[in-house]
């Protein structure tokens, strides 16, 4: 039994305007072929991680097609300046020019978002297509804006972890995070291929319903609890059986307050309170 305070902040969450929330939670669930655990709306999130004590989010919404791209990070901003508990991270679609995908980024950047967020799969494009590395460099050399890749889906190889790696080796300066483990349903060969690279830190999102403690302890202790981040993937998950699972692991203290907030902490330099607030018994 567990019975101590836990400072947490989930590293994977989608947020979406109250009017059309529900309608876009039920469509990424069905695309995964899962029910939604959620609705979508920053309130129903806030309230969720006050009732648990969840101090820090990470906010992003996937834009699906390039017209839809001003309106998603004008409402990131808007609600990162309402809640300073909030990291936001942008929209880019790959559809819009290399030009644009670069004016967009330094926008990001200026604005003060804190990453890009970019899911292959739905929006219709290879990880590494040449297309992309002039937004990858300038993210890298440029910026040290961090991207953050849905990765993985066995059912397509847009997002597979070796076309993750191979923008890793092409873009060293580029620093990532690779969703759900580095490779969602393919978590084995994405832990094969991906474990040697620092520049890549990983969050739990998506994964731990799925795996087993010993698979899911092999990758945490592969990867390093200094490269992983605690996430819901919300509306996909509810918070509090992702919590559930992932303290039933068997990781020390030192393993499970490291990736709940120490990673996140440093990452976005958001500093710690002198007293955590979330109670796991």
């Amino acid at each position: 039994m567990i019975d101590r305070q836990y400072e947490i902040a989930d590293a994977h969450t989608h947020i979406f305007p109250e009017k059309i929330a529900e309608k876009a939670a039920h469509s990424i669930a069905d695309f995964y072929k899962v029910s939604a655990g959620d609705v979508g709306t920053v309130d129903i999130l806030l309230q969720n991680g006050k009732k648990l004590g969840v101090s820090h989010y990470l906010v992003c919404s996937v834009a699906t097609t390039p017209k839809q791209v001003p309106s998603i990070n004008h409402f990131i901003l808007e609600n990162c300046a309402a809640h300073p508990e909030f990291i936001g991270f942008g929209a880019i679609h790959p559809r819009m020019s290399e030009t644009e995908m670069i004016t967009e980024a330094v926008r990001i950047k200026e604005q003060g978002l804190r990453g890009i967020k970019l899911h292959p799969d739905i929006q219709d494009f290879l990880l590494d297509d040449p297309h992309m590395f002039s937004l990858y460099r300038m993210c890298g050399k440029e910026l040290d804006l961090p991207i953050l890749f849905h990765c993985g889906d066995a059912r397509y190889d847009r997002s597979s972890p070796k076309r993750l790696a191979h923008v890793l080796e092409l873009f060293p300066d580029l620093p990532v995070i690779g969703s759900h483990f580095g490779g969602y349903s393919q978590w084995e060969e994405a832990y094969s291929i991906l474990k040697d690279y620092n520049q890549l830190h990983f969050d739990t999102s998506s994964s731990l319903c799925f795996l087993s403690d010993e698979a899911a302890m092999r990758m945490i202790e592969g990867y390093g609890p200094h490269r992983l981040m605690f996430g819901t993937d919300y509306p996909l998950w509810v918070m509090e059986k992702e919590l559930d699972r992932f303290f039933s692991l068997p990781l020390t203290e030192g393993q499970r307050r490291q990736i709940l907030f120490g990673t996140f902490s440093s990452l976005f330099g958001v500093p710690g309170k002198e007293k955590s607030c979330y109670q796991a018994v």
